[in-house]
C-alpha cells in the first residue's frame, strides 16, 4: 500500500482526531504534517494492514502529546527567563544600595554601626554573632532590629522607597533637596 492511498483514505480522519485536541488550525496543519512524515518513514514496519488505522492514529497521538511537552517546556523556560530578568533588575537594585548602605551605617553609632555590618553586610548569623559579643541571641535580635530601624530612618531622610506586595525593594528616589550631601 502508498502513502499516497493511505493519506488520501485517513488524513480527513487524522485532521478531525487533532482539531479536536488542538484548537489553533496552523497548528493542526502542522502535525498533520509530521504524522504524514513519521508514516512515511515508518510504513514498511506495519505488517498487517488491518492495523493501519489504529497505527496512524497512535502515531497522531504520541505527535499531539510530543507537541503540548513542547509547549510547556517553551512556556516554562519563558517564565524562567522572565523570573531571571526580575532577579537582575533586583540585584542591580541592591548593588546600588549596598554602594549606599555604609555611609548610612557610619550615620549610626558605634555599636549599631559594628552590629549591622557584621550581620547585614558580611552575612555573620545572628546566633553566631551573639556567641561571639558574649551577649544573649535574643538580646541580640532586639538590637538588630533597633539598629534596622534607625538605619531605616536614616534612609527616609534622603530617599523614597517602593516595595513589592512581599516588602522587597523594587525602586528607589532621591527625595527633593537631597543631592547627595552628607549620607546622601
Amino acid at each position: 500500500m502508498s502513502i499516497e492511498t493511505i493519506w488520501a483514505e485517513y488524513r480527513s480522519s487524522l485532521r478531525a482526531f487533532l482539531s479536536k485536541n488542538v484548537s489553533n488550525h496552523a497548528d493542526v496543519d502542522d502535525l498533520l504534517q509530521e504524522v504524514l512524515i513519521k508514516s512515511y518513514h515508518n510504513l514498511e514496519t506495519i505488517k498487517d494492514t488491518k492495523k493501519l488505522k489504529s497505527w496512524l492514529f497512535q502515531i497522531a497521538n504520541h505527535t499531539m502529546i510530543d507537541f503540548y511537552r513542547k509547549r510547556a517546556k517553551n512556556q516554562t523556560s519563558e517564565l524562567q527567563q522572565e523570573h531571571d530578568c526580575a532577579l537582575e533588575e533586583t540585584d542591580d537594585i541592591f548593588e546600588q544600595m549596598t554602594d549606599c548602605i555604609t555611609p548610612f551605617i557610619k550615620g549610626l553609632s558605634k555599636d549599631e554601626a559594628a552590629l549591622l555590618t557584621a550581620v547585614e553586610l558580611e552575612g555573620i548569623a545572628q546566633k553566631t554573632y551573639a556567641e561571639q559579643q558574649d551577649i544573649k541571641y535574643s538580646t541580640l535580635k532586639s538590637r538588630v532590629q533597633k539598629s534596622r530601624q534607625s538605619l531605616y530612618a536614616l534612609f527616609n531622610q534622603c530617599c523614597d522607597f517602593q516595595l513589592d506586595a512581599k516588602g522587597n525593594l523594587v525602586s528607589y528616589t532621591r527625595k527633593n533637596g537631597h543631592n547627595g550631601g552628607g549620607n546622601c
